[in-house]
């Protein structure tokens, strides 16, 4: 799997950005069937001059969701938290 394919997009929240801050690690949706070597190699390969300490991995459940009479489900997905070597970072726009 291509390192494009295994790192979907780097994620947005309010606890994202202070584990940013605080932990040096940086949140990710990464593809279902990505392993933690996988993710490893991946933002090491994106983000050259980085190291991956640690790699930890999730299943977001999808919410039930309402329209009309319909109920259905949102999709679940693969979320990954990367924790960094102290004084590395990686500029993904905020």
């Amino acid at each position: 799997m291509d390192s494009h394919q295994v790192i979907t997009r780097p994620l947005h929240t309010e606890k994202s950005v202070r584990d940013m801050n605080e932990n040096n690690t940086y949140h990710f949706e990464v593809h279902p069937d990505a392993t933690k070597g996988q993710i490893r190699h991946a933002i090491e390969e994106l983000f050259p001059g980085r190291t991956v300490v640690d790699v930890r991995t999730l299943w977001v459940k999808g919410k039930a969701r309402r329209v009309r009479w319909n109920v259905g489900r949102t999709r679940k997905w693969k979320k990954a938290m990367v924790k960094l070597r102290p004084g590395d970072s990686i500029d993904i726009g905020y």
